[in-house]
């Protein structure tokens, strides 16, 4: 199979453009190509309005010996060519059913089941290890209305929210699964085609920022649970991983609790990957508790903001006619102080989403459903925070202190909130002071809103560097600073606030057993990432196993 690179076609082309481009390069006629897939897909708006789509595409040839002679005359070009062999590598996880058939072990447990949890017992159970899976919160099915709710009425279930429940904080997101992580394992490449095999549309497997969105999500989750229950896996929702024991240094079980019911168990194991969320506050403690070692880490917070997004659609392709996705951008911003200060998960025709999950705290994220069509774009923009932010003078710091300093931020947005998302003018927001009407800008939030002084939530050293930042941001995007945008808070749940530590080699904490794992454990930021992660550590969990039903 032969890979072509930088095929540029006009948006609104059809399948055929895309198959006579690839007979151009190819110096072919149209008849001799026997298939082609896109590889990758990204826009070139460069130089907007003149926009093109960008294309790698593999094609197949319905001769053989064709395709070995345009391989051979591109390699005497020594790199000077689009044209290249296609990678037809695939992921392999290094065990199967046949290594476990028949032998005795003790099943596996997974706390979590987002994305990190999600794709770790999705491995296991291919490979017949029929893990045991516990997610504090509810199926996506009961977990959309519970949410449904809170935006409506203000009643938060503690244990089932934007943040826990099935499928993690991601459900509720914009479904991004673009990442910077390298992909030497090609680990990256099935998490996408896992996506797609399960329900996501097949353009996430090669569009440049793919993305499924909150509506298309919610049935890809349900699918992968199902099949993991089909392969001999559980799920067993509403029951929180309370603690586990040990002998010697070794894992030897786990507890649980029903959180409707009480009900208690104890369950024998000797691997359990942990694969919390970001905001698992309670089994974070307990851990610590416990002599898990972990270290704070550096983080970020601020708030959210809205733009119309025509606003944004306008800066990035200008007057066309074409019929384009909605915009998306990223920013950047050093303060005259040091500060990095840049948007977060940014969501093109989206949503800001209450997404608290503690009583007496609000906190915001962003949202989109797979059409992107609201009227508004939102981003987080945010500013690093390092542990030496919330070191107290004459105390020694603790892992803990991150989440602490979320918490106090999430407790000052909710007083100025009276208990619903506080909202101000960018203009406001900049002059620090408390908006008392709305403009241009409507927000699109989902929950109740009243305006208020955000900048007031924030210590002085974010809202100060953000309050900088926008008139850089406004070189980029002409129209950013416009004093009618919307700005809301608190974002204060972009990544951990700690690391739980584990060994380079074989993944454990220093449990011998226990596999810290994912964005909560401090090894993962999105989606993609914490798949990935799920993968890799299900695999060092797989091979554990192995090596102690050979011994």
């Amino acid at each position: 199979m032969i890979r072509i690179n930088n095929i540029r076609l006009r948006p609104g082309h059809d399948e055929r453009a895309l198959y006579n481009a690839v007979a151009k390069q190819l110096h072919k006629d149209i008849h001799d190509i026997a298939a082609i897939t896109i590889a990758r897909r990204s826009i070139d708006a460069r130089r907007h309005p003149d926009i093109f789509y960008i294309y790698s595409v593999n094609a197949e040839l319905k001769k053989k010996k064709d395709e070995q002679a345009i391989l051979a005359r591109a390699a005497k070009r020594r790199g000077q060519t689009d044209i290249t062999a296609a990678d037809e590598a695939e992921y392999v996880f290094p065990l199967t059913q046949d290594d476990f058939t028949g032998a005795g072990y003790k099943r596996p447990v997974i706390a979590g089941f987002g994305p990190a949890g999600m794709f770790a017992g999705l491995m296991l159970a291919r490979c017949g290890l029929k893990p045991i899976i516990l997610e504090r919160g509810q199926a996506v099915e009961e977990r959309q209305k519970t949410v449904e709710e809170f935006w409506a009425s203000g009643r938060l279930d503690t244990e089932s929210n934007v943040q826990f429940g099935e499928g993690g904080a991601g459900t509720f997101s914009d479904g991004k699964l673009n990442t910077s992580v390298k992909d030497a394992g090609h680990r990256m490449k099935e998490v996408l085609k896992t996506f797609a095999d399960m329900g996501a549309d097949e353009s996430v497997t090669y569009v440049n920022k793919p993305h499924i969105g909150t509506d298309v999500l919610c049935r890809v989750v349900r699918n992968i649970r199902e099949e993991i229950i089909r392969l001999g896996g559980e799920v067993r929702f509403n029951t929180f991983f309370e603690n586990f024991e040990c002998a010697d240094g070794y894992l030897s079980s786990v507890s649980t609790r029903n959180v409707r019911t009480g009900q208690c168990e104890r369950i024998d194991t000797d691997h359990l990957i942990i694969a919390l969320g970001h905001s698992s506050r309670d089994t974070f403690r307990m851990l610590y508790e416990r002599n898990i070692v972990m270290i704070p880490k550096a983080f970020a917070v601020g708030v959210r903001i809205e733009h119309p997004q025509s606003l944004i659609d306008h800066n990035a392709y200008g007057d066309t006619g074409y019929r384009l996705p909605a915009a998306d951008y990223k920013l950047t911003h050093q303060t005259d102080k040091g500060r990095g200060v840049y948007s977060f998960c940014m969501c093109p025709g989206g949503y800001v989403v209450n997404a608290s999950s503690e009583d007496g705290m609000t906190a915001v994220n962003g949202m989109s459903y797979s059409g992107r069509d609201s009227s508004n774009a939102n981003s987080a923009i945010i500013v690093t925070v390092t542990p030496d932010d919330y070191r107290f003078p004459g105390h020694e710091l603790s892992p803990l202190d991150g989440v602490e300093f979320q918490r106090n931020l999430e407790r000052a947005a909710y007083e100025a909130g009276g208990g619903l998302v506080p909202v101000q003018l960018l203009g406001d927001f900049i002059s620090n002071v408390e908006s008392t009407e709305l403009g241009s800008v409507t927000p699109n939030i989902k929950g109740c809103y009243r305006l208020a002084n955000v900048r007031k939530v924030l210590p002085a050293f974010v809202g100060d560097s953000i309050a900088e930042s926008i008139p850089a941001f406004a070189r980029s995007i002409h129209g950013y600073d416009m004093a009618d945008a919307v700005v809301s808070g608190v974002e204060s749940r972009t990544s951990s606030p700690l690391r739980i530590i584990r060994n380079n080699d074989t993944f454990e904490s220093n449990i011998h057993g226990i596999y810290p794992c994912g964005e909560g454990a401090g090894y993962a930021g999105g989606i993609t990432s914490a798949a990935m992660d799920g993968i890799k550590v299900a695999e060092k969990c797989a091979l554990s196993i192995y090596s102690k039903i050979r011994i």
